[in-house]
């Protein structure tokens, strides 16, 4: 008991020694302060990155939290507002935006349509994206420390991170997804599977490069089903290939194989890199859960999404077309009764109620909440 506890306070003593912000819990157990989150990823997370630089986000988008657009291809907030919020941070500014930005507290470098590895839907991929922190790291730690030295001009700091507070942040992942849906369009079943394993490397390729930036702490969602996407299921479908739900059978196996191996992957990492902390969240589990309870859930079909069209003419959320007197891309009335907002992103309320399953640890591994991913049960 008496060694335990040595240990326990020698982990303490190292989480402080990184400049954390600890508090104890009720079980005894230390939380995590993050002071900071960087995020890489997609449309599932970006928060104004595509919308500033290439194809604006259009009401009615935001809709239903923020009351007008706000760089998400959603009614409202994504999971990594949920996030955010679950450990007391404001919501992410993007870095692709230059309008209003805070990067006080991180910043996203995720946008809309990115891929691990090009070609895809954005030329925004994760080496890019990698790239650009690396950037924005070395120019703001320049600019603050210069700053810092003028006690005139403080405010001119208020919004740049704390150089030290980079190696104490929370770096997200949410990417992948586009990989395997710009592969279904362009290659092959077997293909797509056999590209996998180069899509992982990359990540991986990725995760080393942050590490080396004096990055420790990774929270990595796994991809979602891809086959339950009402976009793919319009137009996969076909007799024989789609299972009990309804979802495209060949896109949700490609999904499970990136993902075992993106968590297999995770686990080398965790022998190469010693003093990282990685925590593979289950994201697929969740939403593929919520869309086979659907009903039971008081949505409408899951298949059944509430702005735009893609039944017969392609009209993005935030337009409308006629054709032959019928009007196409009216949003509905009650995003909340939908799971899909727009065939391919996630409505603010399922987005919350996938949040709510992952972010306490329960389809994680290991199984440490968004609080405390600073440390794993072995830790403490």
């Amino acid at each position: 008991m008496i060694m335990e506890e040595h240990w326990k306070l020698v982990y303490v003593i190292g989480i402080l020694a990184l400049g954390f912000a600890v508090k104890s819990n009720a079980d005894g157990s230390i939380s995590c302060g993050f002071p900071a989150i960087y995020n890489f990823g997609d449309s599932n997370s970006d928060t104004g990155g595509i919308s500033a630089t290439l194809n604006e986000i259009l009401p009615p988008n935001g809709e239903t939290f923020f009351g007008h657009p706000a760089g998400r291809a959603s009614d409202g907030r994504l999971i990594i507002d949920f996030i955010a919020e679950g450990i007391k941070l404001p919501y992410l500014s993007a870095y692709m935006d230059s309008i209003g930005t805070n990067f006080r507290h991180g910043a996203n470098f995720a946008t809309g349509g990115s891929s691990v590895r090009p070609p895809g839907f954005s030329p925004f991929n994760l080496g890019i994206q990698i790239s650009q922190f690396i950037q924005f790291k070395a120019r703001t730690t320049t600019l603050y420390n210069r700053l810092s030295l003028n006690r005139r001009i403080p405010l001119s700091i208020s919004n740049l991170p704390r150089p030290a507070e980079f190696a104490q942040a929370l770096y997200t992942f949410d990417i992948g997804q586009n990989d395997l849906g710009h592969g279904f369009q362009t290659m092959s079943e077997k293909q797509v599977r056999d590209s996998i394993p180069d899509i992982i490397g990359e990540l991986s390729k990725a995760i080393h490069i942050l590490y080396k930036e004096g990055a420790r702490f990774f929270w990595i969602h796994n991809t979602g089903p891809l086959g339950c996407l009402p976009y793919n299921v319009i137009y996969g479908k076909k007799p024989g290939n789609v299972d009990k739900n309804g979802c495209v059978k060949a896109q949700n196996e490609a999904a499970m194989e990136f993902n075992k191996q993106l968590k297999n992957k995770i686990t080398w990492l965790r022998t190469q890199l010693p003093f990282a902390k990685f925590t593979y969240v289950d994201v697929y589990s969740a939403k593929y859960d919520l869309i086979s309870n659907a009903k039971k859930l008081g949505f409408v079909d899951p298949f059944n999404f509430c702005c735009g069209s893609f039944y017969g003419y392609h009209i993005n959320c935030g337009k409308k077309a006629t054709v032959n007197g019928t009007v196409y891309g009216n949003p509905c009335d009650h995003p909340s009764n939908h799971i899909s907002w727009d065939g391919i992103h996630y409505s603010e309320t399922a987005n919350m109620l996938v949040s709510n399953r992952i972010l306490n640890g329960s389809l994680s591994d290991p199984p440490v909440s968004i609080q405390d991913a600073c440390h794993h049960e072995t830790d403490i």
